[in-house]
């Protein structure tokens, strides 16, 4: 785009958390070397209100959605969405060329959906998204022009290492027909060298004393239980379009390879970088350039070595549970991922030991037969189900229709 022509209008979705906030540092950094090449549009949160409307104060944004906290509060002129599809109205109601997706869980997909619709490209940091509905949301894509640009680290350092105007790449310049496998790197989070029976008895704190990465307590209780890699596994099969078996998963505790490649002759390229989700948030928003960044930077004569093993999956079983939802394929993602959310709310809440989250996961695909996905009611519907499933297991009242 001619950014002289005018600035790339950005609505973010999930703008308190660690994504949304880290997305508009990147922002302020991206305008200051470019003079102004972005313009936020648009802020969507579940809540923190407070925080919602400083951000809309200080970018000068009209339009906002909160999810579960009323508008009280908010800067004079300021159009204020509220209620559960409060950032699907907003995405309809605010014009926007990219839409950063960052709300936590399954509660973002039709907000997704919508900006897609409108045309708009999607830096994807709800992985959910794609888990639950990525048989749907990539077709649509493709028909409305929507780039779908990962802003996971993983995916983010795969799409970078598959760069490529050959034959067969798709309009993103993506070929993986000589790709053998791509490997997923995990830190490992905080229970890598724990035996399996201390895992099970974890404590909330612990869980969320995550060694490399700071997120949201959904997303650190996914990682330390391996879950977040799961997801991650699900949503790499729809963006880049492998199957189970050639997405694999190797521990990396330092977190500076952030996934790689292998191709069918044996070179491998990998990209790497500190931990710092500014580096991935920068690409996405600027894709194909690459500006100065605001990112940390390796400091290669400190780097002394890499180090990798193999994942457990007797100690973490939601990979396993991955690769079964890839091979099912319709609501089977659905299924898994809000078994999960309610699995992990339930532990969060202390409810359930953190051994019995990956349980509850696998019982609801045991139980809920998987089916064909035709629109977003049978995601919903999964959705609604395995929520019901999890919460009749647990004693707690099952959740209306949606």
């Amino acid at each position: 785009m001619d950014h002289a022509a005018r600035p790339r209008r950005l609505i973010i979705l999930g703008s308190t958390g660690s994504i949304g906030t880290s997305t508009l540092a990147v922002v302020e950094h991206l305008n200051a070397i470019d003079r102004g090449c972005f313009e936020v549009v648009g802020l969507a949160a579940g809540g923190n209100a407070p925080l919602l409307f400083e951000q809309a104060a200080r970018f000068g944004v009209r339009h906002a959605a909160l999810a579960r906290e009323a508008a009280q509060g908010a800067p004079s002129g300021m159009r204020v969405f509220s209620g559960a599809d409060a950032a699907r109205r907003l995405v309809e109601a605010v014009e926007a060329d990219v839409v950063v997706a960052a709300v936590v869980g399954s509660a973002g997909l039709s907000a997704v959906a919508a900006a897609i619709e409108r045309g708009c490209d999607i830096a994807l940091a709800n992985k959910e998204t794609l888990v639950a509905a990525g048989e749907i949301i990539m077709p649509l894509a493709a028909r409305h022009g929507s780039h779908i640009l990962p802003v996971d680290s993983e995916h983010s350092a795969i799409f970078q290492c598959l760069q490529s105007r050959t034959l067969g790449a798709d309009q993103r310049g993506l070929d993986t027909s000589t790709v053998r496998r791509i490997v997923l790197t995990a830190s490992g989070g905080p229970f890598r060298t724990w035996p399996r029976q201390q895992i099970a008895c974890a404590t909330v704190d612990e869980a969320l004393s995550h060694p490399t990465w700071k997120m949201g307590p959904k997303i650190t209780i996914d990682s330390a239980s391996m879950t977040n890699k799961a997801l991650e596994v699900i949503e790499a099969h729809w963006l880049f379009g492998l199957e189970a078996e050639r997405i694999d998963v190797l521990v990396h505790a330092q977190s500076i390879i952030h996934s790689f490649v292998e191709f069918n002759d044996g070179s491998v390229l990998a990209q790497l970088g500190q931990p710092d989700m500014r580096a991935p948030i920068q690409y996405a928003l600027t894709w194909p350039r690459r500006p100065e960044g605001c990112a940390r930077r390796i400091d290669w004569t400190a780097l002394s070595r890499l180090d990798f093993e193999a994942p457990d999956e007797e100690r973490f079983p939601a990979l396993r549970l991955a690769r079964q939802v890839v091979r099912a394929g319709g609501t089977g993602g659905a299924i898994f991922n809000a078994a999960n959310e309610e699995a992990v709310a339930a532990f969060l809440a202390g409810s359930i030991p953190f051994g019995r989250i990956s349980d509850l996961a696998a019982d609801a695909l045991d139980a809920i037969s998987v089916s064909p996905i035709r629109t977003l009611e049978d995601v919903f519907e999964a959705d609604r189900r395995a929520r019901g499933h999890v919460r009749t297991l647990l004693g707690a009242p099952i959740p209306a229709a949606r």
